[in-house]
């Protein structure tokens, strides 16, 4: 087969940056009043548009709400680090408008743009500007819309939304290590709560998070290309190391302060055994003020026990509501805690290996694997959740008419819920769409502005081995059964959380397609440890987080090449960014016999250098368990390399910081093992900048050629 004959794809690794993979005009944060009258929600101009703008879609239109141009609205560059970093968890890609809150009938929305704060009614009106105290930080408005909460300079402060006056300060940080109203670094990256105040639903006070950095260790980030820029000082708590300290303290606007009283730790003769044993509650994994009244959600140190906490906000007091246990780790559902109107917890469950819900006294159908909840309307209940582990749809149940499902069409949903309105998320095999339903009626849609890829995705759907690894392989279009065998790339992520190989579109799938455009038969498995497959599945990698993985991806290619011979077994190359890297270097460390090169980007390769919450929660803490750092690292493995390896890495990667590719590669230079380095300059953990994201892809399929394909 003559390589040459292959179809060129001209600008796809442009087009991948240009769209920051895809992301751009793909609306997203929808918020629906609760009367389903009103969606809001941010969407940047076109494909390939940076700036997030405001919309409003009422009485089947949309209409635009803020457009950063139109307003005198400052520069990227005034963005507060605080914000920045915020974003930088919420993976945000965009510029403008990239989040807002709304009064509790979304009839005033309020944002932030370059450390100032804009309002705008739905009803119509231009925005407008409320001055504030300092760069502002997550505005969020009162119920009633008539003020704004928002944090400066870790300060917590309300002022009157209509013109800026009786600015208040609630709450100031009592060093330089605390902060009020903002989360974390472990409880917005790991946990996934990016918020640190919520509003009663009076608008007479704040449930606020406190926060102290001071045990945390400091480290140091720097621009290598820019010798004149000062390092960046952060604070990471890497595994074993201590956390912040994280309390919780209602402040009520007529300047009463009541600190909540969480207990110090969890049942000690409940509390589940393992070779390391924390029951401290260290995290405060959710929180929020419904009408029921204040709540938390907190956890233990080892992950093993979560109680969710009513809080009385006179006095400070909590009553456990909820506890959960596991032997490995409580999952923690997204969504989770919530309450129904009549504030009956909403509680995940484990019922014959699946992950379900419970409401009151019922439980979600057998089979059903729970994905996450919505919301709650009154005593309805909406969630996601999968009876195929590659596709998810949205369902609901309430009391009458017991569980039942809203999406039909195979792929991937999810929705945002108010009143007798369902907004509902898309992304199937034919492309990404948002309908919205009304009484469970197609109304309308909101309109996907996202380009189509220059490479069209036709994977086959496989199920391999007898493990029924969920899979889909890539051959270039061009290709001809019988003209000869493919070299083969798996390109997997592979880990905890992510799913690639489902019924949906997405740009993973364009990106498979574009590298079997190239030469390559391209191969995508699911194996164990990624989600939807059940307790067992996702726990096989506790205490050990690359056997099982790596065990699936041999099994998926060899029983992949038993059905199609035109697999190239000696040829194979692995690619894959942040787990899917260290999958990769894995699996030319340990499994030279079956990979011949791989391409590494972002990838962990020493344990300890993680964060205490995801590390701790497969691997326990490394002064006890330091066989499964070891076991899972790459550092102490550098001289088994015997084959090809190209590591990349962004230079401005505050979650898994350049350090672990220099260390490996010092390990590797020690070693007297040849491999090669493509540091990223200025690229953090999700690569945007489109010089260094389309030459990343160049880089990788060169190097992949260079060996795989003579």
């Amino acid at each position: 087969m003559e390589i040459a004959n292959a179809l060129e794809v001209p600008g796809f690794p442009g087009q991948f940056a240009r769209t920051r993979r895809f992301s751009l005009g793909v609306p997203g944060g929808f918020s629906v009043s609760p009367d389903g009258a009103r969606v809001l929600f941010v969407r940047t101009g076109s494909g390939s548009d940076t700036v997030g703008r405001l919309w409003l879609y009422e009485d089947g239109g949309e209409r635009l709400l803020a457009d950063p141009a139109a307003l005198d609205a400052g520069r990227e560059e005034d963005v507060p680090e605080a914000e920045r970093v915020r974003r930088e968890r919420a993976q945000v890609t965009s510029t403008g408008v990239v989040g807002y809150a709304t009064d509790r009938h979304a009839r005033v929305a309020v944002f932030a743009l370059g450390g100032a704060v804009w309002a705008v009614r739905t009803g119509g009106g231009a925005p407008w500007r409320v001055p504030t105290a300092g760069p502002a930080v997550d505005p969020r408005p009162s119920p009633d819309g008539s003020l704004v909460a928002y944090v400066t300079d870790g300060a917590v402060r309300v002022v009157r939304t209509h013109d800026g006056t009786e600015d208040r300060l609630l709450a100031a940080p009592e060093g330089p290590d605390v902060t009020y109203g903002l989360s974390d670094h472990v409880s917005a990256e790991s946990i996934g709560r990016l918020r640190g105040h919520w509003w009663s639903p009076d608008g007479d006070a704040l449930l606020v998070a406190r926060t102290d950095h001071a045990r945390v260790g400091r480290w140091f980030l720097s621009d290598p290309t820019d010798p004149s820029k000062p390092p960046r000082a952060i604070r990471y708590p890497a595994a074993g190391t201590a956390n912040a300290d994280v309390s919780l303290h209602i402040l009520s606007l007529r300047g009463k302060r009541t600190p909540i009283r969480i207990p110090a730790q969890a049942d000690p003769d409940t509390h589940p055994s393992g070779t390391w044993t924390d029951p401290r509650f260290e995290y405060v994994t959710a929180a929020g003020w419904d009408a029921a009244g204040p709540f938390a959600e907190v956890q233990t140190r080892d992950q093993r026990s979560t109680v969710l906490l009513a809080i009385d906000p006179d006095t400070g007091g909590t009553l456990p509501l909820v506890h959960r246990r596991d032997r490995a780790w409580v999952e923690l559902t997204p969504g989770v805690p919530a309450r129904t109107g009549t504030g009956t917890p909403v509680v995940p469950l484990v019922r014959d290996d699946v992950r379900g819900l419970r409401v009151g006294d019922v439980a979600s159908p057998p089979g059903l694997h729970v994905r996450a909840v919505l919301g709650t309307v009154g005593d309805r209940v909406y969630f996601t959740a999968s009876e195929d582990p590659t596709e998810t749809h949205v369902w609901a149940y309430d009391p009458e008419r017991a569980f039942g499902r809203i999406s039909q069409e195979p792929g991937v949903h999810t929705a945002t819920i108010g009143g007798d309105t369902v907004v509902l998320d898309s992304r199937t095999p034919d492309g990404h769409t948002v309908t919205v339903l009304r009484r469970g009626r197609p109304a309308g849609s909101i309109a996907v502005l996202a380009e189509t890829p220059l490479v069209t995705p036709r994977p086959s759907r496989l199920s391999l081995g007898v493990r029924r690894l969920r899979s889909h392989l890539h051959l270039p279009s061009w290709y001809e059964p019988g003209s000869g065998r493919l070299p083969v790339l798996l390109s997997p992520y592979a880990g905890y959380g992510i799913q690639l190989a489902v019924r949906a579109g997405g740009w993973y799938g364009a990106v498979a397609q574009w590298f079997a455009e190239q030469g390559f038969a391209v191969l995508v498995t699911d194996g164990r440890g990624t989600p939807g497959r059940g307790r067992a599945w996702e726990t096989a990698i506790h205490g050990d987080r690359l056997t099982a993985p790596l065990e699936d991806q041999v099994d998926a290619l060899h029983a992949a090449a038993e059905r199609y011979p035109e697999l190239d077994l000696e040829r194979v190359g692995i690619r894959g960014w942040s787990y899917g890297g260290y999958l990769a270097i894995g699996a030319v460390l340990h499994r030279p016999d079956v990979f011949h090169a791989a391409v590494a980007g972002a990838a962990p390769t020493d344990r300890r250098l993680y964060d205490t919450h995801w590390e701790e929660r497969f691997l326990g803490h490394p002064d006890v368990r330091p066989d499964a750092y070891e076991r899972s690292s790459h550092v102490p493995y550098a001289h088994l390399l015997t084959r090809p390896l190209l590591l990349m890495h962004g230079l401005a990667d505050d979650n898994v910081v350049a350090a672990h590719t220099l260390r490996f590669s010092a390990a590797l230079l020690a070693a007297g093992r040849p491999h090669s380095v493509l540091p990223l300059p200025g690229a953090t953990h999700r690569v945007t900048r489109e010089d260094v994201a389309s030459s990343q892809l160049m880089a990788e399929v060169d190097f992949l050629r260079r060996y795989l394909i003579p």
